[in-house]
């Protein structure tokens, strides 16, 4: 199975391509700004680097955040459009699950701004608290600042989202919902009339 899986919720934004939980190639970007001007070149020189023709790709997975709220929507919005297109299924799943353990009780967290953190818990690998936002985390941590130094978001990505389909899940994974957690800041101001 060739899945192509891209996470645009984060400040680094990354692509990647595997096969049968093979890594065939990844790519990871800045994508603090111009995520519109960054993904689709990104994806574009992966498939050339890979030779792989976007019509022999079988899931296209994607995170769905937490995250940036222009980021997350930019990526859910390309991969739905290319499977759309290509009549292929979108495997869409939480920026945390995707890169949460396999196994033990994690809490996944995410820097928020504010003061605030976006927090979730994982145990063996299946979520038990969906994503929140916290001031104070307690549990075992698993940062996403760390996991993006040494990790690629869309990797993770791509590797569980083969998981699922092989597991025969993939339909549990179509809400192409973002994830957003709390209002954006435009939203929170409509809300108080300021």
């Amino acid at each position: 199975m060739l899945i192509l899986a891209a996470d645009t919720s984060l400040p680094v934004l990354s692509v990647a391509i595997v096969r049968d939980d093979t890594l065939l190639g990844a790519t990871a970007i800045e994508g603090r700004s111009s995520r519109n001007e960054k993904l689709l070149p990104a994806i574009d020189w992966l498939l050339g680097e890979t030779a792989t023709a976007r019509e022999a790709i079988d899931v296209f997975a994607v995170t769905r955040g937490p995250g940036s709220f222009t980021g997350v929507r930019i990526g859910l919005a390309t991969m739905q459009g290319m499977a759309l297109a290509l009549g292929k299924p979108v495997c869409a799943m939480s920026t945390h699950e995707a890169i949460a353990p396999a196994r033990g009780k994690w809490t996944i967290v995410d820097d928020a701004g504010r003061g605030e953190f976006y927090v979730s818990v994982f145990e063996d690998g299946i979520e038990v608290i969906a994503p929140r936002l916290a001031r104070e985390i307690a549990g075992e941590r698993f940062l996403v600042s760390e996991f993006q130094q040494n990790g690629n978001v869309a990797l993770a990505c791509a590797r569980r989202a083969g998981t699922i389909a092989a597991a025969g899940r993939l339909s549990e994974y179509a809400d192409i919902t973002p994830i957003y957690v709390r209002l954006a800041e435009a939203e929170e101001k409509l809300r108080r009339g300021t």
